[in-house]
């Protein structure tokens, strides 16, 4: 059998991983030539962040630490303020995916560079892709200002992230490796990583959760969250990606753990139209039936199994089934109304995935 044809264009992403490597900050910030970096952060990581610039000592601009969940219009229009008032040259961008998903934000206004300290496992930093939220409606979009120039991995910062938003974290990088392994724009390097990353992550979250301060479990989590935001980065992902963003912009919840709940029962949709991303999620899972090994993974790391839990509104459910048939992704299966509409029951009710 012939191999098939494909395209795989690696991203210019810097990556610098290990314990410690915070203490590098500086040296990589005078490496990009910035000389007035604005730190990012979620108002509740201020503290943190005021650490980090003062670890950059004058190169600091300042500290923004506004960063919302879903980057709200209102939000990222705030964060461009205070970027031009700062006379900022450069982003730093530390925490998780909300402070990523702000410093896109002003990347993309302004076409500042970004370097990224992540502490969780979201992967965003590893993407070009941008999204902010308004009137109740997320919008997605690809730009290569928005792509981190260099991203620090230090495992050691992820040790004070509670056992279940470290698992929620988790189970989001997990759902970018899966829809990897069908996109259609993979390639033979991305599907390696994708199913490298699943192997890890599967193993490593019932660890961290069992013993958040465990280092090995901690680095080898962040590992596989590296190349799940890898994968996320150069490929198209698709059905569960779009259910999860119409969740979360229109009824407002939680991004991980929307992921969380979403994946297995996506999984499920597509699983008969992919039976290579399936054979490779076994190899990955050591089950037959990937789709139910998730989540069963889903109740052993404690987190919510349904809709419900998260306070999903079940009359809303009509507008995100109508937002996704409006405009859906690239997917191994068509999107249907029919098995769609069943796919948001079951996950709701928190059924077993079928």
């Amino acid at each position: 059998m012939d191999q098939p044809e494909f395209v795989h264009q690696p991203l210019p992403v810097r990556v610098v991983f290990g314990n410690g490597v915070l203490g590098r900050l500086a040296d990589e910030v005078d490496a990009l030539g910035l000389r007035r970096v604005l730190v990012l952060s979620t108002p509740g990581r201020r503290a943190d962040a005021e650490r980090v610039a003062g670890l950059l000592g004058e190169r600091a601009a300042g500290v923004h630490a506004e960063a919302v969940m879903h980057v709200p219009a209102e939000v990222a229009a705030e964060g461009l303020r205070a970027a031009r008032a700062a006379g900022a040259d450069g982003l730093v961008a530390y925490g998780g995916g909300s402070a990523v998903g702000l410093a896109k934000m002003i990347a993309k206004g302004l076409g500042l560079p970004v370097v990224a300290v992540p502490t969780t496992y979201a992967g965003s930093e590893m993407t070009p892709v941008w999204g902010t939220t308004e009137d109740g409606v997320k919008r997605t979009g690809h730009d290569p200002r928005v792509l981190a120039r260099t991203v620090l991995y230090d495992p050691s910062l992820t040790l004070g992230l509670p056992a279940r938003v470290s698992a929620a974290s988790g189970a989001n990088a997990m759902a970018h490796a899966v829809e990897a392994l069908y996109a259609p724009d993979r390639s033979p390097v991305v599907s390696l990583m994708a199913e490298e990353a699943v192997r890890v992550l599967a193993a490593a979250l019932p660890a961290v959760v069992r013993d958040p301060g465990d280092r090995p479990a901690r680095s080898r989590a962040l590992y596989g969250a590296w190349l799940c935001g890898s994968c996320l980065g150069v490929t198209t992902m698709g059905l569960h990606h779009k259910l999860c963003h119409a969740l979360g912009g229109t009824l407002g919840l939680p991004h991980a753990e929307t992921h969380a709940v979403v994946l297995p029962h996506a999984l499920a949709y597509n699983a008969s139209a992919a039976p290579g991303a399936v054979e490779a999620l076994r190899r990955a899972l050591g089950e037959d039936d990937p789709a139910a090994a998730l989540w069963a993974l889903t109740g052993e790391l404690g987190l919510p199994r349904s809709l419900a839990e998260l306070g999903a509104d079940p009359a809303r459910l009509d507008d995100v089934l109508a937002q996704v048939l409006a405009a859906p992704y690239a997917n191994p299966r068509p999107v249907e109304e029919p098995g769609l509409r069943a796919l948001l029951e079951r996950a709701w009710k928190g059924s077993p995935p079928a």
